[in-house]
């Protein structure tokens, strides 16, 4: 096998070490993330990662449309709205209007919800903060290499 075969076999051998790795370390951490959220509300309606993040993105934008959150999550209008929906009836999020436009929706968080977000974006930030400090063995140099691999793989699995 020529080197350039073997690389490219060590390199896809390591992707997907590095996602079972990933998923192992996720599932730790979402199930530390739900046994906080348990003992900061009684009865927690399953979430999953979508309905966490709209979460996320309403607390980040609120007051915010439908549009929008489809928009900055990526979405299609019809699915932000079956999201909106269950977050609305399980008491996450409730509806607004502005008073200088009494026709569109505009979703804000419930204080349930406000705490969720608030266990989210720490969560987010120790992630952040731990990778900042792995990266930090890597040069400029590597740094580059890495956000554009990384960047590649996001258009490669689009």
């Amino acid at each position: 096998m020529r080197t350039n075969d073997m690389l490219k076999t060590a390199i896809h051998e390591n992707f997907i070490r590095f996602f079972h790795q990933k998923e192992q370390y996720e599932n730790r951490e979402i199930s530390v993330f739900l046994e906080e959220l348990r003992k900061m509300i009684e009865a927690v309606p399953a979430l999953n990662m979508t309905e966490v993040h709209t979460i996320a993105c309403i607390g980040e934008q609120e007051p915010i449309n439908v549009t929008s959150i489809a928009e900055k999550m990526n979405l299609s209008k019809g699915n932000t709205s079956k999201v909106t929906n269950k977050l609305l009836k399980t008491g996450w999020v409730r509806k607004t209007q502005l008073n200088d436009n009494k026709k569109e929706v505009y979703f804000r968080l419930t204080p349930a919800g406000k705490r969720l977000y608030a266990l989210h974006d720490e969560l987010h930030n120790k992630e952040r903060q731990r990778m900042y400090e792995f990266l930090n063995q890597y040069s400029e140099t590597e740094l580059d290499f890495i956000k554009r691999l990384f960047g590649d793989l996001g258009d490669f699995y689009r």
